[in-house]
């Protein structure tokens, strides 16, 4: 059994909106995270989708759903004060009504460029190896600083991948990270591949494309317009 865990609690500051959060921005008419939701529902191998939304838009977002037909949404369950606890009330819920051996792919309301091979491809790892970590090569310079804003590693480019979505585990795995964070108090994983490697799963990844931006800043905004008139395009003129 495959399930996804869509994470919709984000404010989206950066954004810089004041009427709504960056994934309830409309694109061409359609809100943000139904994009993203749409790969889900539609892949043939997608059991069922969990959605972890800010507690004031849940009415919202069940209103977007209807309207759009989307029909594997279960479970849409209130977000947590952190990125990192909001996952883990999509994943204690899944543990509570599906088995704990299932696949989860966890993804970014706000993630919304992806494709059904990226999806398939990464539930195929997690059968195989037990994780799928979705990952497009590093295609700048990637150096460590310390608090003085002193470079004090450049890491080989070659070697460096830059993480993205959906990253992919077995439940109980990813419930049972979850835990160990808790009882130790550790509440600042930016995200669940940091949780698992912290508590040292073995992570295997799978090559994406440039194209699986994140939401985050205005700029991205238009990007995300700009891709999917290229996608229209491509079917126009081929």
């Amino acid at each position: 059994m495959n399930y996804a865990l869509i994470f919709a609690g984000g404010t989206g500051a950066r954004m810089n909106t004041k009427t709504r959060p960056k994934q309830f921005l409309e694109v061409y008419g359609k809100d943000i995270i139904i994009y993203t939701l749409e790969h889900y529902e539609n892949h043939k191998d997608i059991d069922g989708i969990i959605v972890v939304c800010l507690k004031e838009w849940i009415e919202y977002l069940k209103k977007i759903i209807k309207k759009n037909g989307l029909e594997k949404i279960k479970w849409i369950v209130e977000g947590g004060e952190t990125g990192q606890e909001s996952i883990y009330n999509g994943i204690h819920k899944l543990m509570q009504e599906v088995p704990e051996d299932s696949t989860v792919l966890v993804h970014d309301g706000v993630r919304p460029i992806i494709d059904e091979d990226l999806i398939t491809r990464n539930i195929k790892s997690v059968k195989e190896h037990g994780s799928g970590i979705t990952v497009v090569p590093a295609v700048e310079t990637i150096v460590l600083e310390n608090d003085g804003n002193c470079v004090t590693d450049i890491y080989e480019r070659s070697k460096c991948k830059m993480a993205k979505a959906p990253q992919c585990f077995i439940l109980k795995d990813v419930y049972d990270a979850h835990q160990k964070a808790i009882k130790e108090g550790k509440k600042n994983f930016i995200d669940t591949a940091s949780i698992m490697h912290h508590y040292g799963y073995k992570l295997i990844t799978v090559e994406g494309n440039s194209e699986n931006i994140k939401i985050t800043n205005p700029v991205d905004y238009y990007l995300l317009k700009a891709i999917l008139d290229a996608k229209e395009n491509s079917q126009i003129f081929g």
